[in-house]
């Protein structure tokens, strides 16, 4: 439980300060006092969701490769491993940047936005997705030390981007009066930094990358893209399931759309923990399994169940009693405000169910049942979020799409925490020794 722990909270700190990014660009965009351009940030924070979430997808498959052949002790196999994961990475990203680049106009006005709220959207992604491979350094940077379990320096590598971020954002949106444009342009600093000290980190630290060769390449894409098509599949499911609920907002208007784009801010915030939590369970998943301390690895599952339930609970009350400050700081008319109210005072509670979702997908991930959180994942955005979520906005307005979301993970969520313990139970010893 101590490892659990540490290697959470540690990841709760960085991953919190990876999407504080967005809510310093968030609340600095409000402080301009239009809501039009709140609602924009949000539409593009939306589509760039969608990037976030291969790079996380491919973030899993890195810990979990890599974390195995430290497990059996293959240093060698290790770094080829990585080096192998992080061009896959880059190359990845760079398409779906060239994609989100091209179509920026199309896939806004299928989310649902327009006028000029869409054209404002439009440039923030301009400039802000092109750095998308970079991202990517610092990410596939960052599962390493999470799987080499160097928690600290895994850490600071977001912690310290995102100290960079709010120290240029008001200069850059505020002093400059870039706005949106500024907003970008502070993303740029912040990846640049991350993926520059994680590469820092992996290679002069850890020595855990190493040359690598066409062979190479061909033999570890495979186990990489074994976990990595499902993870990221999975990962996909949350921004399309984002993309749904800020498709139903936008049929309440602006400050509808603009109290979800709080709501996503501050749920990022108040549970990055749960976030953390499956990134640092899967590495130690990992190293467990590929040593076949299969004890270890069921005792993971349950501590990282009884973390969430704690973690939750505190998280659940700190966003009740942040609403009223919120509210003000974000300067939220009235449609906003109810989104707002929704969340933090009945539908976080969800999150106890989403992070057993969570904790279940990190265990399928890293021990050989990737497709099972694939399921999961896409049973709750795909599948019952639009209904619940359609239905109870019918019934409650923009409050009841909320609650339908939250529902729809309570079902999702019970049902994957279920199968993961069966899963646990039922594992046999990795039959992938010495293959590294």
């Amino acid at each position: 439980m101590g490892h659990v722990v540490r290697m959470t909270l540690t990841g709760a700190l960085g991953v919190g300060f990876m999407f504080l990014i967005d809510a310093a660009n968030l609340f600095w965009i409000s402080a301009l006092g239009v809501e039009r351009l709140v609602a924009a940030l949000g539409f593009a924070w939306m589509i760039q969701f969608f990037a976030v979430s291969t790079g996380i997808g491919m973030m899993v498959a890195a810990t979990a490769t890599v974390s195995r052949l430290i497990g059996q002790h293959d240093i060698a196999g290790a770094r080829r491993q990585t080096s192998v994961n992080t061009l896959i990475a880059f190359c990845v990203q760079a398409l779906v940047a060239v994609g989100i680049f091209a179509f920026r106009h199309q896939l806004l006005a299928l989310a649902g936005a327009s006028g000029e709220t869409e054209r404002e959207a439009a440039r923030y992604l301009a400039i802000a997705v092109p750095t998308l491979p970079v991202m990517a350094l610092g990410m596939m940077g960052s599962a390493v030390l999470r799987a080499e379990g160097d928690a600290w320096r895994a850490m600071s590598v977001t912690l310290t981007s995102g100290l960079v971020t709010m120290v240029v954002d008001p200069l850059v949106i505020v002093v400059l009066g870039l706005g949106l444009k500024g907003a970008a342009i502070s993303v740029i600093f912040a990846r640049a930094f991350s993926a520059a000290l994680s590469i820092w980190y992996v290679l002069r630290v850890h020595d855990l990358a190493g040359r690598i060769n066409w062979r190479d390449v061909v033999q570890r894409a495979r186990p990489f893209g074994v976990i990595a098509i499902p993870a990221t599949l999975t990962q996909l499911s949350t921004p399309f399931g984002n993309a749904v609920v800020t498709g139903l907002m936008a049929q309440y208007g602006d400050g509808a759309v603009a109290g979800w784009a709080v709501v996503t801010r501050m749920t990022v915030l108040a549970f990055g923990g749960i976030f953390a939590l499956s990134s640092a369970i899967s590495g130690i998943f990992g190293q467990n399994y590929g040593g076949n301390a299969l004890d270890r690895v069921r005792l993971t599952y349950v501590d990282a169940l009884r973390f969430c339930a704690i973690y939750v609970g505190l998280a659940w009350a700190f966003l009740a009693l942040a609403t009223g400050p919120a509210t003000t700081l974000f300067s939220m008319g009235a449609e906003a405000t109810q989104v707002l109210r929704a969340f933090t005072m009945l539908a976080a509670g969800g999150w106890l169910f989403a992070g057993g979702l969570f904790v279940a997908n990190a265990a399928f991930n890293a021990l050989g049942r990737p497709i099972l959180s694939t399921l999961f994942n896409w049973l709750r955005d795909g599948l019952l979020l639009w209904p619940l979520a359609a239905g109870m906005g019918a019934q409650f307005g923009a409050a009841g799409v909320v609650y339908g979301q939250a529902l729809a993970a309570v079902v999702a969520g019970a049902l994957a925490v279920v199968a993961g313990w069966r899963h646990v139970t039922h594992l046999g010893p990795w039959q992938g020794r010495g293959q590294g």
